[in-house]
């Protein structure tokens, strides 16, 4: 009874991704290869250090297995096989967007985890051997609201009073790129539409010198994300 509702459930939720009728939906998931299980790191994979913490550690598994239909193992089982240690980072999204009809944050996201669990990066650090800090927060409003939080001057400045930012590439409700303070690091920002009045925003701080100023920036856009989620939050109520 519990995996026929748990099945259901990825039925539904492809229905709100892809607008399918339930039966369409239901016979897609159906014709799929059943889920891998849990996934040993095949021979001569690099392991990450003990105590490490990263996308994993993040993004539960239960989540993961509600939005995209497989949980880590069953995710990480498909990518060994598929020899994801021996590809680039965007070989593997790629894939994971044709080949699995995934949206591309979460394509982003199990890649990331991938390659922190299988030791191809630490948390924080960048495939290139950079470092990065990342954070995300969904917010109840439409995602055009979320995006001019972002690429209008006068509203950011009301929730990110003190940054200095040069805007590089706006494209309206799906990407935002800028300059970070004059120095060598950036902002890369995407959106995603949840529905009429539910929006998400990922934020990639790119460039850091280190996992100290990653550390720093992520505690940074934790605090800065949950400021925009009040302010505009707080104007639609």
């Amino acid at each position: 009874m519990t995996r026929h509702k748990s099945f259901k459930t990825r039925v539904r939720a492809r229905m709100v991704k892809t607008g399918e009728s339930y039966t369409a939906a239901r016979r897609h998931l159906a014709a799929r290869p059943a889920e891998v299980g849990p996934a040993a790191a095949p021979p001569g994979a690099p392991t990450p250090a003990a105590g490490t913490a990263g996308q994993t550690g993040r993004i539960s598994d239960a989540l993961l297995r509600e939005r995209t239909g497989r949980g880590w193992d069953g995710w990480f089982g498909l990518l060994d096989a598929w020899g994801a240690t021996g590809r680039t980072h965007t070989e593997i999204a790629r894939w994971l967007v044709a080949a699995h009809e995934l949206p591309g944050w979460w394509a982003q996201t199990l890649t990331v985890g991938y390659e922190q669990t299988r030791g191809l990066r630490a948390p924080g650090q960048r495939r290139g051997g950079d470092f990065s800090a990342a954070g995300s927060r969904t917010v109840h409003v439409p995602v055009q609201r979320l995006f001019d939080a972002f690429a209008d001057e006068t509203l950011r400045r009301r929730w990110l009073p003190d940054a200095m930012v040069r805007v590089r590439t706006a494209t309206a409700a799906r990407t935002f790129r800028a300059d970070w303070a004059d120095g060598p690091t950036r902002l890369v920002v995407g959106f995603q539409g949840l529905g009429a009045a539910k929006s998400r925003v990922s934020v990639q701080h790119e460039k850091l010198t280190g996992p100290e100023q990653a550390a720093r920036l992520k505690a940074y856009w934790r605090d800065r994300l949950a400021a925009l989620k009040e302010l505009l939050e707080g104007e639609a109520g």
